[in-house]
């Protein structure tokens, strides 16, 4: 009998079970669409590119064409987990030495600066071409359809450009035109289009139309978004000085060489064993390991330290996550060393560190020392720019100001077919708040170098070709050697946190997963932000109110700087699984703000 609290007698939605195939993502348009590619005979690959381009045009604010992607996926024939990375670099001129000359301390949160080389499209497209089986174009239609001929907008995207209408009138004409026509914000409802991104779509596809293969097609489709009209005129409309968040304005560094000498590829994935699962995420490009540490540290503690809506646990739970993140900003980057990854996953480790958890709340950065090497601390700031709404907790969905201030969020995929074919992405950046949009593409840029410290001799310091640390952070589950679930969420620094407790109430307490994602959600504030302006809260411990007054009392008391979210606030998850044994699939989705959906059968 599991130690947890028992879930709620009822869920807001069942958990789906079928045979055929599953979608869940963050929008039910683009969970339709992606099961409408498995009704029609395409794999999980082929589903989830549709599904991705489907979600640039219906939730611009939370990613876009000009953004990045990570991907942990497996194949029928072969179940070992794989990483695609699609998170593009710094361009060549992004060195500290120049933002520092331009009068910057931080890398920008908007703006041409804060860009790094687009990654989603590229990465999309070579899914596609090595694990897919559909034409590109037919992949696409679904798309251009909606960018060309509209889609009824769904009510947080008019909130997002309501938040940044001023600086879009005054500093961003372009992105005012595309998404104020007539001067106005689109209400719920309101159906939208973006012609010039179907147009750039077409354009892209027509260059492979005289290829003799499918793989030649999809060739001629990267090499113009590489190198040809996508590249010059993103890159020749950003190098006008333009407003970003900092206030002032700059040109961004970005050159189409930069753009072209990106490539997206494969890596392995990293793993860890936790309670008979193993758990596969990126490296420590992305944030993914600190969800593999903080399993690490609780694979030591009793069951019923384990459940988050306990105070025992809760407390438990977030001191875990104070490590393992203190960790990430110490020792994460694309400049990480593979020595210090394989000690910070190891059991020893794991010992040390896990023996730092008291009753009490800690308050400190406490980055473990590794090899003998001393951390590397960043600025730990707790004061922002008023425009940023300090005391505001980052719930799950963009917090944008009329300064351009933005702590952006993501979407997320999730697809199984009936053949075994499994893949978890997390798309992100670009979203429409990001930068101008270049007119004649209907896109903008993403803000990933954000991400970056000015500070030298970080592994996350900003590096001129060196990949950002990006949030992005799907999740793989193996089971004997067999993948059996995909899932991932949105949310930024908190999307490990929350796939925590979802894994905690799976694999530990019980739960089946609509009942894990329902379940009341909790994370910390207590790290250096990744997004701009970079700010921490000592102990600070949010928490969907429906938690409980007593556990909330209980973590106070304890030392937690608790700060009450809504009761449906925090988290947007959603998964998609397979028995290997009988074939049985299952899907789940967030309820949360009533947009992401699972569909199948």
């Amino acid at each position: 009998m599991s130690a947890f609290v028992p879930p709620a007698d009822h869920t807001t939605r069942p958990t789906l079970r079928g045979t055929f195939g599953m979608t869940a993502s963050t929008h039910w348009l683009a969970s339709a669409t992606g099961q409408s590619v498995l009704e029609r005979g395409g794999n999980a690959f082929d589903a989830a590119v549709a599904t991705a381009f489907v979600l640039h045009v219906v939730e611009p604010h939370l990613n876009g064409p000009g953004g990045d992607m990570t991907c942990v996926f497996a194949t029928a024939d072969d179940p070992t987990p794989v990483v695609l990375n699609g998170q593009g670099p710094a361009p060549a001129g992004a060195t500290i030495e120049h933002y520092r000359a331009e009068g910057l301390d931080t890398v920008p949160g908007a703006g041409g600066l804060a860009a790094a080389v687009p990654g989603a499209v590229d990465a999309w497209v070579v899914l596609l071409r090595d694990h897919g089986t559909w034409e590109l174009a037919d992949v696409l239609e679904p798309a251009i359809g909606y960018a060309r001929d509209g889609h009824p907008v769904v009510g947080r995207v008019g909130t997002t450009i309501a938040s940044v209408a001023g600086l879009f009138r005054e500093h961003w004409p372009s992105s005012a035109a595309l998404w104020m026509p007539d001067g106005r914000v689109p209400a719920a409802g309101d159906v939208i289009t973006n012609p010039a991104w179907a147009r750039t779509l077409q354009r892209l596809l027509d260059a492979g139309k005289d290829a003799g293969s499918r793989e030649e097609r999809i060739e001629a489709f990267r090499t113009e978004w590489r190198e040809g009209f996508v590249a010059r005129e993103a890159v020749e409309f950003l190098r006008t000085p333009h407003r970003h968040s900092s206030g002032t304005d700059h040109a961004a560094v970005l050159e189409v060489s930069d753009w072209s000498a990106f490539s997206a590829g494969y890596e392995p994935a990293t793993t860890v064993e936790f309670r008979g699962t193993t758990v596969a995420k990126t490296g420590p490009f992305g944030q993914g390991p600190v969800l593999l540490q903080a399993l690490r540290l609780l694979d030591g503690f009793d069951d019923a330290d384990l459940d988050p809506s306990t105070v025992r646990g809760a407390h438990t739970v977030l001191e875990a996550l104070k490590l393992a993140l203190a960790d990430r900003d110490a020792w994460y980057g694309s400049e990480a060393d593979p020595d210090v990854l394989r000690e910070l996953l190891s059991e020893e480790y794991a010992a040390t560190r896990r023996a730092l958890i008291t009753d009490r709340a800690s308050h400190e950065f406490r980055p473990g020392t590794v090899g003998g090497r001393e951390p590397f601390v960043p600025p730990l700031r707790t004061d922002a720019p008023s425009a940023v709404g300090v005391g505001e907790p980052t719930v799950g969905e963009p917090t944008v100001e009329s300064t351009g201030t933005t702590r952006g969020d993501t979407c997320h995929v999730d697809v199984v077919d009936r053949w075994g074919n499994v893949v978890s992405a997390t798309p992100s950046g670009g979203w429409l708040q990001s930068s101008p949009t270049v007119p004649e593409l209907g896109f903008c840029l993403g803000s990933r170098l954000q991400m970056t410290w000015l500070e030298e001799g970080g592994p996350s310091s900003l590096r001129p070709g060196g990949r950002p640390r990006t949030t992005l952070t799907p999740t793989l589950l193996l089971r004997d050697g067999e993948p059996v679930e995909a899932l991932g969420t949105p949310g930024g620094d908190q999307q490990d946190q929350w796939q925590l407790l979802y894994l905690l109430r799976t694999l530990v307490g019980g739960y089946s997963p609509q009942e894990a994602i329902d379940a009341p959600a909790l994370h910390t504030t207590s790290m250096p932000g990744s997004f701009w302006p970079r700010t921490w809260t000592p102990g600070g411990a949010v928490v969907e109110a429906r938690i409980g007054e007593d556990v909330i009392a209980g973590l106070t008391e304890r030392g937690h700087v608790v700060t009450r979210s809504g009761d449906w606030s925090l988290g947007r998850l959603s998964c998609a699984g397979r028995d290997p044994r009988t074939g049985v699939l299952h899907a789940a989705a967030n309820s949360r703000g009533a947009q992401g959906y699972a569909v199948g059968r």
